[in-house]
């Protein structure tokens, strides 16, 4: 593993040369869609699949790296690896708690559905369908999400509170610390969607509070489609039945061959273990042993410190222009993401003709972006520098004198 000292400054523009060179083909601001893949990441998967090509296959390699994606993404959130499933996306993690929590038909769930993804949203529409509970829906205030009224939906039947670490749209970071602190007086799981977080901002589930967190690879971890992880507390995990089981999570004991079947009478592997399903996209694996391992280097303090610099910024060069910025001036809710324009219900439209003739105009000059819920969404990482927000500036200027 290649070393990568935190400081000086000049270290990090020597890495970001090195290993995104994506980042000086154009002004990247979409790691809240996808990360940049590593130079290093995109040459080990070429030589697995070189390897796979003629047929040099190393299971207990294979096997091996991906325990060192457990590990290292456990020790990127302060967990433990036996806290950690391997997951297809947010989406498989978010549902392999929902379905396998012991519902009863008046449990209820605390959601803020206007700020959920969807993937956040169906999981629990599921279980009511299923299993008759409440889904217990708390408004957003103002394109925040409301920590008081969420803890205020709590009561005695409250089974479960979720919500994003940061909001996909309009990238707003929650108070998930004291909303975790009435959670863990009341047994109530606190599950939190951490895909625009995990990578980019600093994430440790201790202090955060958390009983579970669902990730992906594809954004901040910087990987590929196809693979995520699913943090469980582990003093939950343990009274978890899964779902749905395969021979990874079950505890066949130390040595057993996988193809091993014992009696019937089966014990469930510790922790989240049990909630591994089938083998694993070792590909996605090998891209994200690599991105995690530069990202670990480096270390997420410093990649946040990075970024919400970089954020300010943005957010003050967009409000002297007259942009209407989602949050207005810079605070604990600014994180990687920066939107501006008016919220909308289209999920990837907007209805402001201004937007999407200044979006147009951005994509036109290679500044990558994204429009969610009407606002154009700026997303920043490790690879961003004060050049790209300066160049966007320029442009917002550029384009705001043309009309």
């Amino acid at each position: 593993m290649k070393s990568y000292a935190i400081d000086p400054a000049a270290d990090l523009a020597g890495l970001i040369a090195e290993e995104f060179p994506g980042a000086a083909q154009s002004t990247y601001l979409s790691s809240c869609t996808r990360g940049l893949l590593p130079v290093s990441a995109r040459r080990a998967v070429d030589t697995h699949l070189d390897d796979l090509e003629i047929g040099r296959t190393d299971k207990t390699g294979l096997f091996d790296l991906v325990e060192e994606n457990r590990r290292l993404f456990a020790a990127m959130i302060n967990g433990t690896a036996g806290e950690i499933a391997l997951t297809k996306n947010v989406s498989e993690g978010l549902n392999i708690l929902a379905a396998s929590l012991d519902w009863q038909p008046d449990d209820n769930v605390v959601v803020t559905l206007s700020l959920e993804h969807p993937n956040n949203v169906y999981p629990w529409l599921n279980q009511k369908a299923r299993y008759g509970i409440e889904v217990r829906v708390v408004p957003d205030l103002g394109g925040h999400i409301d920590i008081d009224a969420m803890i205020a939906a709590v009561d005695e039947r409250t089974r479960l509170v979720t919500l994003p670490t940061v909001t996909f749209s309009p990238g707003v970071r929650a108070d998930v610390r004291r909303l975790s602190e009435v959670c863990r007086e009341r047994d109530v799981f606190l599950l939190v969607d951490a895909v625009q977080s995990v990578g980019v901002l600093h994430t440790d589930v201790k202090t955060m509070g958390v009983d579970g967190l669902a990730t992906s690879t594809q954004k901040g971890l910087c990987g590929l489609y196809g693979m995520g992880f699913l943090y469980c507390r582990e003093a939950w995990a343990e009274k978890i039945n899964p779902a749905y089981l395969a021979r990874f999570g079950v505890d066949l004991g130390e040595g057993a061959h996988e193809a091993t079947m014992g009696a019937t009478n089966y014990r469930l592997m510790p922790g989240a273990r049990r909630f591994d399903v089938g083998n694993y996209n070792y590909p996605a694996a090998v891209v994200c042993l690599e991105s995690l391992k530069i990202l670990t280097s480096v270390g997420t303090e410093r990649i946040e410190t990075h970024v919400i610099k970089l954020s300010h910024q943005l957010v003050l060069g967009l409000l002297d222009l007259g942009f209407n910025v989602a949050g207005g001036e810079p605070g604990p809710h600014l994180g990687s993401i920066v939107c501006i324009g008016t919220p909308s219900s289209g999920h990837d439209s907007t209805e402001d003709p201004e937007i999407e003739d200044l979006s147009k105009y951005l994509l036109e000059n290679d500044v990558i972006h994204t429009i969610r819920r009407g606002m154009i969404r700026f997303a920043l990482h490790l690879y961003n520098n004060a050049d790209d927000v300066d160049r966007v500036l320029d442009l917002a200027r550029s384009w705001r004198t043309s009309q």
